[in-house]
């Protein structure tokens, strides 16, 4: 590792601890609601294991986040916003 990296992550370790103790706010805060998920499902009238094969998850990784345990993130918050906000298209999308 180069001698400029190695200093790099140092002072990224000590910002993550900075903004641990709180002595720091975080660049970037991402927060999800985690009953945002259960509603969104229920928008679409389909069971929880419906739901999870629909947008290609687990059935245990989708209870996760309904009960706020993990966040979906990447494609599946996506995916997600997409059935919130027109939860006809992505049944016609998911089911053809």
């Amino acid at each position: 590792m180069r001698d400029a990296d190695f200093k790099d992550l140092l002072k990224s370790i000590d910002e993550a601890r900075a903004i641990h103790a709180g002595k720091r706010k975080p660049s970037r805060v991402m927060t999800f609601n985690p009953l945002a998920v259960k509603a969104i499902r229920k928008k679409l009238h389909v069971s929880q294991t419906q739901f999870a094969t629909l947008i290609g998850v687990s059935a245990a990784t989708l209870r996760n986040w309904e009960q706020g345990r993990t966040y979906p993130d990447g494609a599946a918050r996506v995916l997600l916003r997409v059935a919130d906000r027109r939860p006809r298209a992505i049944l016609d999308a998911l089911r053809s």
